[in-house]
């Protein structure tokens, strides 16, 4: 009881004088907060100090910052990261699935040796393709469109070849591009002025258009400024370097060919296409190449032909063949246009247009020729027939099959009729606004990382998971373009993004895609590495990444932190600058975005592996 009694007296001892210490830090935690907050604390300044450290500023070096956390990511300590060696020089144009050697082992017939011809696993290269000695950051557009260094496509053979056409001239350490062509020689503009007496270019009923055959796609160069977006192609062949100019010039271009397999394009994508001779012998295996034509086509579109046979009259001496022969091919190409429910609306000089009618109410097509095949966008390394896509069906001779486009620029946001119409399986209008605001929301994210994104530094851009083409339509804008890639094993959205007025193409990116190195100032990947973790190497497609992206280019990664953990070790061994960011929402939110600058570097002769210059 005594022992009890004392600890008892000690405890009401103390507790006056702990309570007194616990007002007494009270009081001096209150007063030490309000000094701060006055503005006079150190750590106000060391506040203010960071925020401004934090600024996103825009380095020439495209080392930028942002206002994103960088994620921390932990490897495990025996981790090595593979180090990726520059190829051999030899490689500085390397183009895997259109390389001259393996070319030549297949078939001329049908152009099939000008068709994809991709590398096996085993000869698929593992290393950093260089960019040539003296490479440079291409010429912001518009002067792009009729400059292109030297250093940066060093050849000359089309100067030589073309210079009566005016394709391309060489001008000191630069090329000129004047805006001429084969049919058009004094100049695209008046070659498209002409055109635009029959075809509405000018009030934005046509806004997507195909060239098969382009050369250094001049007609796509200035279609641009009338707002028109051209996809052309031409194959790599003898005309050296043609798409790769195309490109350099910051013009949307594919190497590509009309052979035997279907163009990696949908059905009734285009509002306009053209040959300027293009030499394709449309009239060649029952027709099949202008039925492909017809396939891509919209309802209502527009067909150009200028050069052989139009206008044989005058050039049957200069083509080197009867008039017999160039009007009975002519004959055969109206008769061929005409069964296809295609009217000639203009002949005149070099240039003859067509224009296919908005449904087959008003014609009659062969329907034993009809194809048996139920999707016509199933058409990748498919195999062409000789046979005729049939029109939509539709309710009255005045609706247009497939669905009726508003004029651009509002057909970028209108509801797509393929979604309309319910075509799209899981994608309704509700889903497809959402899908915009959360692209646009993406897109403003991305310009707070990097300002350079919207801007003419970045004019060639490529968002290889397209989906509804919600990025390209955010970003949308005359200083850039957006090469839509709808991944053949993802759901098939490419008619979609046609019908908004943008361009792209299927492709498979186990595969090397169809352009040269060195042709993407900015490449955007969403759920790329998450769509193919079953079937191919990530490393394979980052190195195919590398290999079309221009020294100093940027690349937008987004996709699970695992996946991006990664794909950011393999960078690690790329002469990538890579940072791992927070999703806009938050840390909590598992989707992260990885950003990364390919830095500057060149070839050097002779050694493949010592190449920093």
């Amino acid at each position: 009881m005594m022992g009890t009694k004392h600890n008892s007296s000690a405890s009401r001892t103390r507790s006056p004088l702990s309570i007194f210490i616990v007002i007494v830090l009270c009081c001096f935690f209150y007063i030490l907060g309000a000094w701060q907050k006055s503005g006079f604390g150190k750590g106000d300044s060391i506040a203010s100090e960071i925020t401004k450290q934090t600024d996103c500023n825009i380095f020439t070096n495209l080392n930028f910052e942002t206002h994103h956390n960088d994620v921390e990511i932990v490897e495990p300590s025996e981790s090595k990261i593979q180090v990726f060696k520059p190829c051999d020089v030899k490689y500085t144009d390397y183009t895997p699935c259109q390389e001259q050697d393996r070319a030549m082992r297949f078939p001329r017939e049908n152009m099939i040796y000008r068709e994809r011809h991709c590398p096996p696993e085993e000869e698929k290269l593992h290393c950093l393709i260089p960019a040539p000695k003296g490479y440079m950051t291409p010429f912001p557009w518009p002067k792009g469109r009729d400059y292109v260094h030297y250093a940066n496509v060093p050849h000359k053979s089309l100067t030589v070849e073309k210079a009566v056409q005016n394709w391309v001239q060489f001008q000191g350490n630069v090329f000129k591009f004047p805006g001429g062509g084969t049919m058009f020689p004094q100049g695209a503009d008046a070659y498209i002025d002409e055109l635009a007496t029959v075809i509405p270019i000018k009030d934005g009923s046509v806004r997507t258009a195909l060239d098969t055959g382009c050369g250094v796609a001049s007609w796509g160069a200035y279609l641009l400024k009338r707002n028109v977006l051209a996809m052309s192609f031409a194959p790599r062949d003898n005309h050296e370097a043609q798409v790769q100019f195309a490109l350099e010039r910051g013009v949307p271009t594919i190497i590509g060919v009309l052979g035997s397999i279907h163009l990696p394009y949908p059905s009734r994508a285009f509002d306009m296409a053209q040959c300027s001779r293009c030499l394709i012998p449309w009239t060649a295996n029952n027709g099949m190449y202008l039925m492909e034509v017809d396939r891509v086509l919209r309802p209502g579109g527009y067909w150009i032909l200028s050069g052989p046979p139009i206008n044989w009259k005058t050039y049957y001496k200069t083509w080197k063949r009867s008039k017999e022969d160039l009007q009975a091919e002519q004959r055969s190409i109206e008769e061929l246009a005409e069964s296809l429910c295609w009217e000639k609306k203009y002949e005149k000089g070099d240039i003859a247009i067509f224009r296919k009618k908005v449904n087959d109410k008003s014609c009659k097509r062969n329907s034993a020729n009809i194809c048996k095949s139920r999707d016509a966008d199933n058409v990748w390394y498919k195999e062409m027939e000789a046979c005729t896509t049939p029109f939509p069906q539709v309710s009255n001779e005045k609706e247009v099959a497939g669905g009726e486009l508003q004029k651009f620029p509002a057909r970028l946001l209108a509801v797509p009729p393929q979604i309309a119409n319910g075509d799209v399986e899981g994608v309704t209008a509700e889903f497809y606004q959402e899908d915009n605001k959360l692209w646009k929301k993406h897109v403003n994210a991305y310009k707070r990382m990097n300002r350079l994104i919207g801007t003419a530094r970045y004019r060639n851009v490529m968002d290889m998971n397209a989906g509804l083409g919600g990025f390209a339509a955010a970003l949308e804008s005359p200083k850039s373009w957006v090469m839509n890639v709808v991944p053949t094993n993802a759901k098939n959205t490419l008619g979609v993004i046609y019908e908004r007025g943008l361009i792209g193409i299927y492709h498979d990116w186990c595969e090397g895609f169809s352009t040269y190195p060195r042709t993407y100032d900015l490449i955007h990947a969403n759920g790329v590495f998450s769509l193919y973790k079953s079937t191919c190497k990530p490393e394979d497609i980052l190195l195919e990444m590398d290999r079309i992206l221009r020294p100093e280019g940027a690349v937008i990664i987004r996709d699970e932190v695992d996946v991006l953990n990664k794909v950011r070790k393999i960078i690690g061994g790329m002469r990538w600058d890579s940072k791992l960011m927070d999703h806009e929402d938050g840390p909590l939110v598992p989707e992260k975005i990885l950003i990364a600058v390919k830095q500057y570097w060149v070839g050097s002769t002779g050694n493949s592996t010592s190449t920093d210059e």
